[in-house]
């Protein structure tokens, strides 16, 4: 018996109706004939547990020794090991016989199986993509996913929050966020809850277009440029956001009680020591100061 559930041994005509066509009409089973003595058996079968196994559940593979079966082999013909047949809602749909290569196999599937679900790191990996492209609602749609299979994934449910903060569900963003498991993954947090920060103070503040303006009359107006800096963030236009940050340090960084320089660590949390803005701001800001 294999280790893993997708894969099984035949044990009687009884098994082989429960296990093989009962279970075919719910997923495609492949049966794979083989017996002790066949060499080209035993190169064939790690193979077709590899794809079975690859496929996540959505293939079974059943394994009948013909020695042991023998009723079975006269039931469906069989004249020759390996063989290997496919079943669907109960009927054999597809096969061949002698040893094949990956690629043969696989191609008899394609029409029948339908495609494994990605793995997690995949999926989250995508998720992420979609985020950063401003995809928000795709990359939601895809952490709901992962979250539906395991809703203790840390990096997930910080990313989910990250996407119901972009739509404004700053309350519920707020939540998922709290409910965070553990400290693996501390930076990607406190990056996560800046963003909400920055969010709500940009809801409480003059819009981008009375900023710009009053900045236009007064461009050493510290408390314009501090909040189009939080207005620029709150709509991910760091670059932007940064530069104003750090000119507004350079010329009075206790403004506020050095607010510029805390918002300044806040970005470098939101984006991540990795992002090439951290890495040329953190560069600008120490020069700032020494």
């Amino acid at each position: 018996m294999s280790d893993t559930p997708y894969i099984f041994d035949v044990a009687g005509a009884a098994n082989f109706e429960q296990l093989v066509i009962e279970n075919s009409f719910h997923k495609p089973v492949l049966v794979d004939f083989w017996a002790e003595w066949c060499a080209p058996c035993k190169a064939l079968m790690p193979l077709l547990a590899q794809i079975a196994e690859g496929y996540r559940g959505e293939l079974l593979l059943a394994k009948v020794d013909c020695d042991a079966q023998q009723d079975i082999v006269a039931r469906f013909g069989i004249r020759s090991l390996p063989t290997v047949v496919l079943f669907k809602n109960g009927q054999p749909v597809d096969g061949f016989a002698g040893a094949q290569p990956e690629s043969a196999i696989r191609a008899m599937l394609q029409p029948h199986v339908a495609e494994p679900p990605a793995p997690q790191a995949d999926l989250l990996q995508s998720a992420q993509t979609l985020f950063t492209d401003g995809r928000i609602a795709d990359a939601e749609y895809q952490l709901k996913q992962l979250l539906g299979e395991d809703n203790q994934n840390a990096a997930a449910l910080i990313l989910y929050a990250r996407c119901l903060a972009e739509r404004g569900e700053l309350g519920e963003a707020q939540t998922v966020l709290d409910a965070v498991p553990g400290d693996e993954h501390k930076q990607a947090l406190a990056g996560a809850r800046a963003q909400l920060a920055f969010l709500r103070q940009a809801a409480d503040l003059p819009e981008v277009a009375s900023l710009k303006t009053r900045l236009a009359q007064n461009p050493e107006d510290d408390e314009a440029v501090y909040q189009l800096a939080v207005q620029q963030l709150a709509r991910q236009q760091h670059e932007a956001a940064l530069e104003g940050l750090l000119r507004l340090f350079v010329r009075n960084r206790n403004y506020a009680d050095g607010l510029p320089h805390k918002t300044l660590l806040q970005v470098f949390e939101l984006l991540g020591n990795d992002h090439p803005l951290v890495t040329a701001y953190r560069r600008k800001l120490y020069q700032a100061i020494y």
